[in-house]
């Protein structure tokens, strides 16, 4: 040893300097190789930023930024606005006929090919009616009957009962 930095070294640790310096070799090879892996990502990202900026200057961005964000805003006012027609719908719904049943029957024995019937219609709250039309010989006559929440404040025949029950889905 002709250095006086590595015999002081090898006298206070008892260490050969030979060591430290090959640590030190593979540490600085492992510090290459970690900056070129640095350096290939940098350069993706690099790339993958001109592809995005491609042709724009900060003016153009600028704009398409806003012109992105009026574009939001008015989706944004339109989805609001649909919303509201939604809402507007499902009520109107609400009250609307949306379940029937129906049954068909003859009325009088001597009758044959079922010509009367019982309609009922009912909304989303189980109210609407019953139409009974009975026809016989003498003429056709119709009835009407209010039913509210399901029933009706009025004796149903047989056949207006069925017809209920098929609107509520009760068979």
């Amino acid at each position: 040893m002709n250095s006086p930095i590595l015999e002081y070294i090898y006298q206070y640790t008892g260490i050969d300097p030979a060591y430290y310096i090959l640590a030190l070799a593979f540490l600085i090879i492992i510090l290459i190789i970690l900056m070129i892996v640095m350096l290939c990502k940098s350069r993706k990202l690099k790339k993958r930023i001109e592809a995005f900026l491609e042709g724009k200057d900060a003016m153009s961005l600028e704009e398409t930024l806003l012109s992105c964000m009026e574009k939001v805003q008015i989706v944004d006012k339109a989805n609001r606005e649909i919303r509201q027609e939604m809402q507007i719908m499902q009520k109107i719904q609400s009250m609307t006929y949306q379940k029937m049943g129906i049954v068909k029957y003859d009325a009088f024995r001597e009758m044959s090919g079922e010509l009367s019937y019982a309609v009922v219609l009912l909304d989303q709250q189980q109210n609407g009616f019953v139409i009974n039309s009975v026809y016989a010989n003498e003429g056709n006559y119709s009835y009407i009957k209010e039913i509210v929440k399901g029933e009706s404040q009025i004796q149903l025949s047989e056949e207006e009962q069925k017809a209920l029950n098929k609107a509520k889905g009760i068979d």
